[in-house]
């Protein structure tokens, strides 16, 4: 299977690059970065040997869309979409935290919850809740921004302010935002028949000190999306959720006694698994853009990908 797992670019007055655990960031002439969406797939913090087709240009096209469609509400970093696998954007300082937002106990929270924790990054969490229970009202739920592939830790907004991760006047305009988009795409995907369970955002500020969204937004790898239709239903007699999600594949490393554990061997992904994943990455494309997935050319993505962003640099 053609897909893009790692690439090593040598783009005019490039200054650096930054390998993620699934995108590349190339710094141009510390202006503009060039982020490649490779078909990498990570889970509990641990990139999986083998990549999964068409991953790479799917999220970069579900950000790249949702970042026009908020772009009314929060500005972002979005500058041009030289390639189905490439965005370019203003270069931006991050903050050091990532801004997660849950409207439903699902996931990490539901694993805490069920270890019996009732504060979830300073957040009291009512007792009574079922796995996949929609909260009273959204909760934000901030992690720390790991480097060099770490885990990232649950950090609660006042200890945020305290470390001075963040100022205190900035956090607030980080919240503000934050519930903005989660609103906006709660509202776009309940027109897809989809519910938006949680999400996480990340920010940074432009040279000029603006604060913008950065990276991807209510793609599969950041977001949990549960099927509306029968929601109710399932959640009445106790049975999981339909969902679109990547939780899908940590429930299957899970089952496979991988959890991202010191001393836990990845499973291996057979040719049919990994297809698999790739086909249910397209079907949540079609569901929460309402549009068919077009595959791009991946005879030589890397070849395509270096052609695309210098016919871009050099206009």
């Amino acid at each position: 299977m053609n897909t893009i797992t790692t690439t090593d670019f040598n783009f005019p007055n490039q200054k650096s690059v930054y390998h993620g655990k699934v995108r590349e960031v190339y710094n141009i002439n510390n202006d503009l970065l060039v982020m490649v969406a490779t078909d990498r797939l990570s889970a509990f913090d641990v990139v999986m040997p083998k990549g999964i087709p068409y991953k790479g240009q799917i999220l970069n096209q579900i950000a790249t869309k949702f970042m026009e469609l908020t772009q009314d509400i929060v500005p972002n970093w979005l500058v041009a979409t030289p390639d189905p696998n490439v965005a370019v954007g203003h270069l931006c300082e991050p903050f050091k935290v990532e801004m997660v937002i849950r409207g439903y106990l699902a996931g990490h929270a539901a694993r805490e919850y069920a270890l019996g924790k009732r504060i979830l990054c300073g957040v009291a969490l009512p007792d009574g809740l079922k796995e996949n229970d929609k909260l009273p009202t959204p909760i934000i739920t901030p992690s720390t921004k790991a480097d060099n592939g770490e885990h990232d830790e649950d950090i609660s907004r006042e200890e945020i302010l305290s470390k001075g991760i963040v100022s205190e006047e900035d956090y607030l305009v980080l919240e503000n935002y934050t519930y903005a988009l989660y609103q906006r795409g709660t509202s776009i995907a309940a027109s897809r028949g989809l519910i938006l369970v949680d999400t996480k955002y990340e920010f940074g500020k432009t040279k000029d000190g603006k604060i913008v969204l950065i990276d991807e937004i209510h793609t599969p790898d950041s977001s949990r999306y549960f099927y509306a239709e029968g929601y109710e239903e399932r959640q009445d007699q106790g049975e999981e959720q339909k969902q679109l999600s990547k939780e899908f594949v940590r429930r299957w490393l899970i089952e496979n006694g991988f959890q991202g554990k010191y001393g836990q061997e990845i499973p291996e992904m057979s040719e049919e698994y990994i297809a698999s994943v790739s086909e249910r990455y397209i079907e949540l494309y079609g569901k929460i853009l309402g549009e068919p997935f077009v595959k791009a050319d991946i005879s030589n993505i890397q070849e395509r990908i270096e052609k695309n962003v210098l016919a871009y640099l050099n206009k």
